[in-house]
């Protein structure tokens, strides 16, 4: 039996307002109808006018991972090499997806809790050709976020290199323009930032990617980057059947963020995230993250205290909240809050007082 719903403050999924749920309640109709490519190019319209971005977009029935094969199946040449900077679990995610897609990948580790930086590949870059660099801009493992813009800038000096991006849960939550930040393949799902349920992974590709893909056999078939725009090219729909129900929340949702506004969506969140991590300095925790390179859209909080997050997480369901303990070895050294999405100031300080409350700061 599934338990009441207790408000998620994890990384992902994150709350989805009622008012965006009753959108997928809408009549169905075909997707190879007029009314589905209206749907379906309100939807990237407003893409592109929330990331100010002139680059394509496709939005797939996925999960945001589906992109990881993506960029091994799409955009490594035959004989040439992707070069992965990891510094957490799901950068390293990346790593071995294009490992298992048949491509040649070198790792450069980075210790958890650090931010990756162009330091770390320019001599690299210097000796060998590699033609993607892949990089997590928000790895919620450590908390940790990434300079964008400053791999983009160092990547104009090997314009054979494209820079891939898992960006899956701050795109629509950090401020990240793409074509400000030089990114040729990003990509994001919609339970984390656009706070929707699960199902639909949205990638925003420039135009040396896309022509990339052409020098790439066997690019598989759901798979198949160049597919997908030039079916859309030809009739504006998808090659596959798509989530409809979905497409309804996420048009309906677009049209919130827009008046919001991009800037003021992550004004909203730095101070959610500002907020949390004043709050458990005071309390004696520490940040996991290295200073200058928190996450905007989850704290990653060192577990100073030596308290026991899953007791915690289990008091907190009875008062219907639940954050996340540490991820894979930072189980119980650490605690995650995830404030993405619709959270607000208020929903934070109610949540911290419950926590509060339970382990008696």
């Amino acid at each position: 039996m599934i338990s009441l719903h207790k408000k998620l403050w994890i990384p992902g999924p994150t709350e989805v307002k009622d008012d965006v749920l009753e959108q997928q309640s809408n009549k169905l109709f075909g997707h190879r109808s007029n009314d589905f490519t209206l749907l379906y190019n309100s939807v990237l319209d407003q893409l592109r006018e929330f990331f100010k971005t002139e680059q394509h977009i496709t939005v797939i029935t996925a999960s945001g991972t589906l992109f990881m094969d993506i960029s091994g199946r799409n955009l490594i040449r035959p004989g040439k090499k992707a070069l992965c900077l990891v510094n957490g679990s799901f950068s390293d995610r990346m790593y071995k997806t294009l490992v298992n897609c048949g491509v040649e990948a070198e790792k450069v580790d980075i210790e958890w809790g650090k931010a990756p930086k162009p330091e770390h590949i320019k001599e690299k870059l210097d000796q060998s050709e590699f033609d993607v660099v892949t990089v997590c801009q928000n790895e919620t493992s450590t908390g940790v976020k990434v300079d964008l813009k400053a791999f983009g800038d160092l990547l104009k000096n090997y314009p054979e290199t494209l820079l891939v991006v898992d960006a899956v849960s701050s795109l629509g939550g950090d401020l990240i323009l793409p074509d400000e930040m030089g990114t040729d393949l990003i990509f994001a799902s919609t339970q984390k930032c656009f706070a929707l349920p699960p199902g639909l992974a949205v990638g925003i590709v420039s135009q040396k990617a896309l022509d990339r893909t052409k020098e790439v056999p066997n690019r598989g078939s759901y798979t198949d980057l160049n597919a997908i725009f030039a079916y859309f090219e030809k009739k504006r729909q998808t090659p596959s059947t798509p989530n409809i129900s979905l497409l309804f929340a996420f048009d309906y949702k677009l049209k919130q963020m827009l008046k919001e506004g991009a800037k003021n969506i992550s004004a909203r969140l730095t101070e959610l995230r500002d907020y949390t991590h004043k709050w458990a300095l005071d309390h004696g925790f520490g940040l996991f993250a290295e200073e200058g390179y928190s996450s905007v859209t989850v704290s990653t909080i060192a577990n100073k205290l030596e308290k026991d997050v899953g007791a915690l997480n289990k008091a907190l369901g009875e008062k219907g909240f639940v954050i996340a303990n540490g991820y894979g070895k930072l189980k119980n050294q650490t605690f995650r809050i995830g404030h993405m999405g619709d959270h607000t100031l208020d929903d934070l300080k109610e949540l911290l007082a419950a926590i509060e409350e339970i382990w008696e700061l």
